[in-house]
């Protein structure tokens, strides 16, 4: 076990903006480089959380008002974060989720018209005051983005596209969402355009990450 701290980077944006697969090439070039890093996911990350998944992403679109969601959400996160991101970044790992409570901030907040003053205090009451150390925000015209989701969607044997089934003007409200994020948050947050190859949107991100950290070959 290494003394030094980790590093914790979050995944964020609308569907079908290809974080996903951005965070699994970071991941990629990191381990390259002879760092040690976990790989993980929102909802999920940890047994408990990953139970309940299908739980907010699948059934119909009204299965759950915000609220509910978000408590369940939460309830989710915190386990992720007390067994997963926390031990893993105090050990000195590099921890790469796809999506963490921005994703909350925007999708029930932003777009679900929950109270802000609510989530907030869900969210110190799970978390306190931990945030990620850096935090890439792929922007995506939602039309696009929808189209690739549900491209995507249709391969997979089961179905979790309750919040894709939202519809345009949800899906719009978590973009300017995010974008509002964005522009509060300078010093955490950064922008990604995820337009263009999925090699172009790769060097964008990296560009990102080796203007934060000075990463050399640990190996």
């Amino acid at each position: 076990m290494t003394s030094q701290r980790g590093v914790f980077i979050s995944f964020e944006g609308g569907e079908g903006c290809g974080k996903t697969t951005q965070r699994n090439r970071l991941g990629e070039t990191l381990k390259a480089r002879g760092l040690d890093v976990v790989i993980t996911r929102e909802l999920g990350g940890t047994e408990g959380a990953e139970l309940l998944r299908p739980v907010v992403q699948g059934g119909d679109v009204g299965r759950w008002d915000a609220l509910s969601e978000a408590l369940l959400i939460y309830g989710a996160r915190h386990d992720h974060t007390e067994k997963l991101i926390k031990p893993s970044v105090a050990s000195g790992k590099w921890v790469l989720s796809d999506r963490f409570y921005d994703t909350t901030t925007v999708y029930q907040g932003y777009a679900g018209g929950l109270c802000m003053d609510v989530l907030d205090n869900i969210r110190r009451t799970a978390l306190g005051d931990f945030a990620p150390d850096l935090t890439l925000v792929f922007d995506i015209d939602p039309v696009r983005g929808l189209e690739r989701a549900m491209a995507d969607a249709a391969t997979r044997p089961v179905d979790n596209t309750r919040f894709e089934r939202k519809g345009l003007e949800f899906h719009q409200k978590v973009r300017a969402g995010f974008l509002d994020i964005l522009k509060n948050n300078p010093q955490r947050c950064v922008l990604i355009d995820a337009q263009g190859t999925m090699d172009e949107v790769q060097q964008r991100v990296w560009a990102a990450i080796s203007q934060r950290y000075d990463i050399k070959n640990a190996a």
